[in-house]
């Protein structure tokens, strides 16, 4: 995937996933609403620092592994 928002979105799916947390209850965890979450992980929107932040915090990661997507391949 060659588009920095869906490779962002994709990594977050990953490990939201991974956390066994569904897009609400990562929404809710990190204060945002479930189809915001959606958007991202669909590389529909492009987040900000402070929401990107929110959902590291949720998810239990630092920002620079969302960010990191040398290793995302879908």
């Amino acid at each position: 995937m060659g588009n920095i928002l869906g490779r962002v979105g994709f990594k977050i799916r990953i490990i939201r996933e991974d956390r066994g947390l569904s897009q609400e209850g990562l929404g809710t965890l990190a204060g945002l609403h479930r189809a915001y979450v959606g958007q991202l992980e669909r590389g529909e929107k492009n987040v900000g620092l402070k929401k990107l932040e929110k959902i590291a915090e949720a998810l239990n990661v630092s920002v620079c592994v969302l960010v990191d997507t040398s290793s995302v391949d879908e």
